[in-house]
């Protein structure tokens, strides 16, 4: 282990480290998703899916304080949302379209924007931090095309590239908002096999999708969302019963409810040390 490597106790499994309740999220006065109560425990991979417009965005964005809280609570690693400071521990992957075609940068230059909330935005990348960059390359399975613009990568690889940038920040849970999303078969089962890794890392995922394709093979749960509203949550299994009820007639043709909202190194799933998750019952 190497000097610069924070021993932390392990945490308890069922450790919850995002809890909401009863709570109500929009954009100024108007709530687009209310009274929603959630749970998420340390290790858990729940997916949020539901149509165009229903909340989902908006619930993801709550959560990550990048809207306008109405009613109710949010409370991460068992502190109010407001009391967090150290809020690098949430790793939020935007969707693919945020890496503008007309920014030249390479895809190590990119990952290494994801240090920024450790070090400050005038902080110097030390040579721990290039170490966390290149083991967040790796992880995604693209080491080898540290010097290559990202303009010129694939769609699954900006993917992945922007996931390592969450990675580089040492999080302990990862949001991710559709991360197939103009994505084709064969890079969203590339994706998932990067997925299992983090997995094996013991690293919590909040994955908001329209599809679950082949990430539902790793899911712990999942919630449904629906006119703005929280109307199911629970196993794939129960999910897989529940289909057909919890969306009914609903399709991707939905009413659009959500608006733009215009107006010391940390411990975490790069340790070269770290243990498989399952081996141990909790992730460090």
């Amino acid at each position: 282990m190497s000097s610069d490597t924070v021993k932390t106790v392990d945490s308890p499994a069922d450790e919850v480290v995002i809890e909401l309740s009863h709570a109500a999220f929009g954009y100024g006065e108007r709530a687009v998703l209310r009274d929603a109560s959630l749970t998420v425990r340390r290790g858990e991979i729940v997916a949020v899916v539901g149509p165009n417009g229903s909340g989902k965005s908006t619930l993801m964005k709550g959560i990550l304080g990048l809207n306008e809280r109405v009613s109710g609570s949010v409370r991460l690693f068992g502190v109010p949302s407001e009391d967090l400071h150290e809020r690098a521990r949430l790793g939020y992957v935007p969707q693919r379209h945020t890496l503008s075609a007309s920014v030249r940068a390479t895809a190590e230059e990119i990952v290494a924007t994801g240090r920024l909330p450790r070090i400050g935005w005038l902080g110097r990348l030390r040579a721990t931090d290039r170490q966390l960059v290149a083991r967040s390359l790796d992880l995604v399975g693209l080491a080898d095309r540290a010097a290559t613009e990202v303009s010129t990568l694939s769609g699954g690889q900006q993917r992945r590239v922007l996931i390592a940038r969450a990675l580089a920040g040492q999080p302990d849970v990862l949001i991710m908002d559709e991360p197939t999303a103009g994505v084709d078969a064969a890079n969203q089962h590339v994706l998932a096999d990067v997925l299992v890794r983090l997995i094996q890392r013991g690293v919590t995922m909040l994955i908001v999708t329209h599809e679950l394709g082949a990430l539902e093979r790793l899911l712990t749960r999942i919630v449904v969302v629906d006119t703005g509203r929280i109307t199911f949550d629970g196993t794939p299994q129960e999910y897989a019963l529940a289909r057909d009820r919890v969306h009914h007639d609903h399709d991707s043709h939905h009413h659009d409810l959500e608006l733009d909202a215009h107006h010391a190194v940390a411990h975490g799933p790069l340790d070269t040390d770290h243990t498989d998750i399952h081996s141990r019952g909790a992730r460090p």
